[in-house]
């Protein structure tokens, strides 16, 4: 298992426990963005610049991980391709997408979407919170606890 991280939206709290993770576990993480970043030296983390443009971080993460990855995002599209892929897709609230909830949840962010683009609601998600970054923290345990017993 690899660790794949949508890193341009991803909060700073929740990279800090994912460079911890991947030094803990030893666990290869690599963090994708269109933009250059900062991680830690570590022989576990890998950071990967991908071209400016629309969904290229995603198409990039979709086209280079494997069943059984474990790919971190809030992106809903990107889950579902990563679902389908046969990859584990984690959300940084600690949301995990699986098979049984993935097209629920894309057909809602869906029409979320088109009522903000109608202008009928507007914002976007609320700020993450301490309580949800730890719920990340947990979910993010038992996975990785589940693969290292696999290995």
């Amino acid at each position: 298992m690899q660790i794949w991280v949508d890193a341009d939206a991803c909060p700073k709290i929740i990279k800090e426990i994912l460079f911890r993770a991947a030094n803990r576990t030893s666990i290869r993480t690599i963090f994708v963005a269109n933009q250059p970043m900062t991680t830690p030296p570590s022989p576990y983390i890998k950071k990967l610049v991908v071209g400016a443009g629309f969904d290229i971080a995603d198409k990039r993460i979709v086209n280079d991980m494997s069943p059984g990855d474990l790919v971190i995002t809030a992106d809903i599209p990107l889950a579902d391709a990563v679902v389908e892929k046969g990859g584990i897709a984690l959300n940084p609230r600690g949301e995990l997408y699986t098979v049984d909830n993935i097209k629920h949840r894309l057909a809602m962010r869906n029409l979320m979407s088109g009522l903000r683009d109608g202008g009928v609601i507007t914002g976007g998600p609320e700020k993450l919170s301490q309580k949800a970054s730890m719920e990340f923290a947990k979910q993010l345990d038992r996975l990785l606890a589940k693969a290292i017993t696999r290995s």
